[in-house]
């Protein structure tokens, strides 16, 4: 559930953001490979997912919540991961494509997060929206290795916790701790 919530949420705020309506243009998520473009024949942003790894942020702790019976609730601090999304541009040329990929870029750099009236189900921590730096996966190696044709593109990286750990029942709480005194057997009178 949780990478088609991210993929939802790319294309609805994409959907509300760019000047691309459902019946000018599409948003794609497939390889795009050489026998994919062969295929497109209208306005397409493509996000295609070719990595995911654990993310350097901290996990992310919950507080612990009522259960269906009344009892409190816990689960551990769940892990953040990191999507990396190939973004490309498809048009009939050169220019209306940097044109469709530079209102994209422009809409992910004013976006650092999906707001969540665009994802189709509420997720356990903020999705978070950022550009690669250098130490990620070259665009041109992710081409190559899908057999497609190098062009202009940028690496976007989602990060958001994963829904990994379910709730439990926490343990009752101390209440306080009250001191007694008892006579243990063979020490003193019998």
């Amino acid at each position: 559930m949780l990478i088609p919530a991210v993929e939802d949420g790319l294309e609805r705020l994409l959907r509300a953001t760019l000047p691309l309506a459902a019946e000018q243009g599409d948003i794609a998520f497939e390889a795009p490979s050489s026998t994919w473009s062969a295929g497109v024949n209208r306005l397409t942003v493509n996000l295609y997912l070719f990595g995911i790894s654990r993310s350097s942020q901290p996990p992310r702790v919950q507080e612990n919540r009522p259960g269906p019976d009344g009892r409190l609730q816990r689960r551990f601090a769940l892990p953040m991961v990191q999507l990396s999304f190939l973004v490309s541009a498809w048009a009939g040329s050169v220019r209306d494509e940097h044109a469709l990929l530079g209102d994209v870029l422009a809409r992910v750099l004013a976006h650092p997060v999906i707001p969540p009236e665009h994802l189709p189900v509420p997720l356990d921590s903020a999705v978070q929206l950022a550009l690669a730096g250098e130490e990620a996966t070259r665009p041109r190696d992710v081409w190559s290795g899908i057999g497609g044709h190098l062009k202009a593109s940028f690496v976007l990286q989602v990060t958001l916790a994963a829904d990994a750990y379910p709730w439990e029942t926490a343990p009752t709480q101390v209440a306080g701790v009250e001191p007694s005194l008892s006579r243990l057997p063979g020490n003193g009178t019998t």
